[in-house]
Order: C-alpha cells, then structure tokens, then sequence
C-alpha cells in the first residue's frame, strides 16, 4: 500500500504543501511548467532551492499580475477583489482539469465557505473570500489538488498539527491564534500550540489536511521513497517547513483504544454477554484474564480493543453491562499484516483462505467454517479436509474475493 506522511510539526499553508509534494516528484519542474500552462487568469509559479537550519528545500511562489499577493495578504488596508463561491467556481471549471480535480479544489473551497460562514454568522451564500479568495489560494489549493492526483497514494497520514500561538492581523482586524476559521476548521482533528509566536497553520493549510488525510497520528512503519521539504516564508527558530514522505506500507499500522476494568462479582454467562453487546457494537476484541482483587478475592479483567470513533459507544456500554464502577483507558499503536480472502474450488466443495503478508512474513489458513462444513458433509476430521485443501491449492486457479 502506498502511504504519503505529512509531517506539520511547524504547521501548514497551501504554498508549504504545495512545495513538499513537489520535492517529492522526479521533475518538479516539469510540473511547475504544467501550472503555468493551466491559464489561471494572471497567475504565475515558480519554485525555489532554499535552506533554513542546515536544511535544503523548496519555496512555492504564486505570483499575481506580477505582485506576490501572499506577502500583503493580511495587511489590512490592502484590498484584493472579494469572491464568492459562485465566481471561484466559474475560474475552477474553465482550468483544463480533469473533473475529479476540478470537484476536489472545490471541496475544500466549500469546507473554508463552511468555516467562514459558521465564524461571521451569515449563510453560506453571502460568502465572499478574503485572504483564502485571493487568486494566490486559488493557485496554492489547485497545485495541491494537482500533486496530490500524480502521486497517488492510497493512504495519507497527517500529524498533529502545530497552529502557533499568539495573534495575526488579517483584513477583520487583530485575530488569536489559530485564527477562528482555522480553528474551526480544525475540529476533531488532533492540535497543538506551543511557544512559537505566530501564525503557523493558514485556513487553506487546514482545509487542504482536512480533505485529503485518511487518518492523523504518528508515522506509520512503512519503507520510504522520497522526502521533501516544503518551505514557508517566514523564519523562526525552528526549520520552518512541511516534511512530505512517501512510501510503502509493511503491512498495515493504526492506532486503537484498549478500555480495561475489573470486575469480581459477575458470572460467566454475564461477563460472555456484555462481551457479545461490545462486539456487536464494533468493538475490534473483547478478551477476559483471570486476576486477584482486593480482600483476595479471585477477578476477571475485561479489555475491550477499539478505534478512536467508537469509544463513545463503549464506555456506556461497559458500565451498563458489567458490574465495574471505573474504566481505564490507552491508546496503543496496531500493527496488522496485510489481508486477502480467496476461494479454492477443491473436489470436496469449495473453500476460503486467507493470506496473510507483511513485515517478511506470509502465511495461509483456510477458513475454519468451510473446513468444519465439508467435514461434516463428508463426515471426515478436520485434518483430512485441510490435507485434501492444501494438496489441490496449486492445481487450480485462485478466484480472488
């Protein structure tokens, strides 16, 4: 599986982004040529080498009617023309994209029109862009969208993303940090600040993480092929960069809930049955080890293993079906092998199995159901079925489910 790490520890901004994904290409200016060929009315790209802390990267510069918009974009007695969705649209859909692209750019417009409008309180069609309207966004976000359709990958990891601290004076006046359609464009997703003054995360940046990330959290296990280092203009202590890493998976990695607690009054076919209610409830697995309690009193622990998104369900659903006044919470990093599900035609009848790969290893089982289903059939033992299986595994073609 092909996986794209998107490294935000000092933030992100379409022009950052944009430049990251570049570095990630073989002929990154073969791309820029391509942008410039896209017509966006006075837009013009161009990249960049620089070095910051040591490290070398790349600069992404918009230009607009020879003016680089981004560097007056918060002044506030600068006045950029105001766009609504209605005229972003009409410049998107005149590019010489591909419609997926072309939808793409305008999901995240939509997504900033969403924040904008919840933060001034007006519907979202009374929306007129500011900063993120300004054509140099309009650039930024369809470069983005571009890069993103040529590398492909079938999974993107964002980090936690560092928004910076203190304030940013924009076209509303003197706004905190995370400036507030930023801030709401964050929801849900895992932030933090710290001591660096300033604003680090842009609501483009944002709404760009947003659309495009699978998941967020830590670098998975995967080989790496390329690095690039997507460079932003202001300077700070720090390398003031967006670090891009591409791929592959060995095997697949995520992250779970483990929610455990201890029980020492409840019976088996209880304790069986609040297992079934959280397994039925999306629980990954439900497991139970014998322990000692206070007074030394023989207990049983019960650990439930679940994603992010369903803890809401199965914290109620513990303290409603097991006895246990307290539930104790970690986040633990899963790494699982790769699965596939194929059917053998064998003269018994036909039976699944499932390989099993990653991380060096590749193993196969055949599904116990189908096994236990012929042998009764057949009336053999489990073993005869498995050995007729795996001797006709090779002499017919594999149906890939």
């Amino acid at each position: 599986m092909r996986q794209l790490y998107l490294d935000c520890g000092m933030g992100a901004a379409g022009d950052m982004l944009a430049a990251a994904l570049l570095e990630l290409l073989p002929d990154p200016e073969k791309w820029i040529q391509q942008l410039n060929a896209l017509g966006i009315p006075g837009v013009h790209f161009r990249r960049e080498q620089t070095i910051k802390c040591g490290i070398s990267g790349t600069q992404f510069f918009v230009t607009v009617c020879g003016e680089q918009e981004e560097e007056h974009r918060h002044h506030p007695h600068n006045h950029h023309p105001h766009r609504g969705m209605k005229e972003i649209e009409e410049i998107v859909f005149a590019l010489n994209l591909s419609s997926k692209i072309k939808e793409e750019i305008m999901h995240v417009y939509a997504c900033i029109a969403e924040a904008e409008s919840h933060v001034h309180n007006v519907p979202v069609t009374q929306i007129h862009f500011h900063e993120v309207g300004a054509m140099d966004a309009i650039a930024d976000i369809t470069a983005v969208c571009i890069l993103m359709e040529e590398l492909s990958p079938d999974e993107v990891i964002v980090s936690p993303i560092h928004v910076g601290s203190g304030q940013v004076v924009c076209a509303h006046g003197i706004l905190p940090v995370p400036a507030p359609a930023t801030a709401y464009l964050l929801k849900g997703i895992p932030v933090y600040g710290g001591s660096v003054k300033g604003e680090l995360c842009t609501p483009t940046g944002a709404a760009l993480l947003k659309h495009f990330a699978s998941r967020f959290g830590e670098m998975p296990l995967m080989k790496v092929h390329a690095i690039g280092y997507g460079m932003g203009k202001k300077e700070f202590d720090a390398v003031n960069c967006v670090r891009a890493m591409i791929g592959e998976a060995e095997g697949e990695s995520d992250v779970v809930l483990e929610l455990l607690c201890n029980v020492d009054d409840m019976t088996a076919e209880a304790i069986a049955f609040a297992a079934e209610q959280l397994l039925d409830a999306g629980a990954l697995d439900v497991y139970t080890i014998p322990i000692g309690m206070k007074k030394s009193r023989p207990g049983t622990l019960i650990g439930v293993i679940c994603g992010r998104q369903e803890r809401e369900k199965m914290i109620p659903l513990l303290f409603a079906h097991t006895t246990t006044l307290g539930i104790r919470e970690s986040v633990k990093n899963r790494y699982r092998l790769n699965r596939e599900i194929h059917t053998l035609q064998t003269s018994l009848g036909n039976v699944q199995y499932k390989i099993s790969s990653g991380y060096g290893i590749t193993q196969c089982k055949f599904e116990y159901d189908d096994l236990s289903r012929i042998a009764k059939e057949q009336h053999l033992t489990l073993d005869d079925v498995r050995k007729i299986a795996e001797s006709q595994r090779g002499e017919t073609p594999l149906e890939k489910k």
